[in-house]
């Protein structure tokens, strides 16, 4: 039995990737601020959620501390963490950025992911394929005017599963994966950002016009395959678009 929790699980990318495993027979614990009805009607039987905000730093671990992490996933054979959920605020240079929002930012963007992983790798322990995907992002990699503290973030996350490979830790798998740019509402909410705060928003304004963001779903598909292949977390840290399929 596969079971997979993904955070963030109630639009966007998340939304899709548990739908995409939920669809192979996985089952799925989506951990969002917001319930997903869709996945609830699609998935009576295999889909189950909890509504956590992560982006509050007291709320993740007084979760964690009730042990139904554990408890959901005794039992399987393949036991999966897709720390999806994040956020590209605060845009803007330092001056312009909101401490509290800064906060919030790194408790979504990089405690929860972190926390996460311990907890998972704690209560799967006696699961011999386990699993952990992080959604990192090419701003990891490359700096952006105007998203220090989400380059700063996705950085964080790609240097966890390089230091986490070096654990070695026997049946546990890591990736770090960018996916690309995606039409979600993330980059809707880049273009609606002043240039003031993100001087580059007309060069992905004219991607989105030029039909150059990858639908979602399918990059949700790609990204499963690659999750529950053979190949995952050969390398710490990888680019949907260079893998192949």
């Amino acid at each position: 039995m596969v079971k997979v929790i993904v955070s963030g699980h109630s639009r966007g990318l998340g939304e899709a990737v548990a739908a995409a495993l939920l669809l192979r027979g996985a089952r799925v614990l989506g951990l969002a601020r917001n319930r997903n009805a869709r996945l609830a009607a699609r998935f009576p039987d295999t889909f189950s959620e909890v509504a956590l905000d992560l982006a509050d730093a007291d709320a993740l671990p007084r979760w964690l501390e009730t042990g139904r992490l554990g408890a959901w996933i005794d039992g399987a054979e393949q036991a999966v963490l897709v720390n999806n959920a994040g956020t590209i605020s605060p845009m803007g240079p330092p001056a312009l950025q909101d401490p509290n929002e800064v906060a919030r930012a790194l408790a979504l963007n990089v405690a929860a992911p972190l926390m996460l992983a311990a907890a998972f790798c704690a209560a799967a322990a006696s699961v011999t394929d386990r699993r952990i995907l992080h959604v990192s992002s090419g701003a990891a990699r490359k700096p952006y005017p105007g998203w220090s503290v989400y380059c700063a973030s996705k950085a964080a996350l790609d240097h966890h599963a390089r230091a986490v490979a070096e654990d070695k830790v026997a049946g546990l798998r890591i990736c770090s994966l960018a996916p690309g740019v995606l039409d979600t509402e993330m980059q809707a909410t880049i273009r609606a950002t002043s240039l003031e705060r993100f001087p580059l928003r007309e060069r992905f304004a004219e991607m989105q016009r030029a039909g150059g963001l990858v639908p979602v779903d399918d990059c949700a598909r790609r990204l499963t395959d690659y999750l529950l292949g053979d190949a995952f977390g050969t390398a710490p840290t990888a680019d949907l678009r260079d893998l192949p399929g």
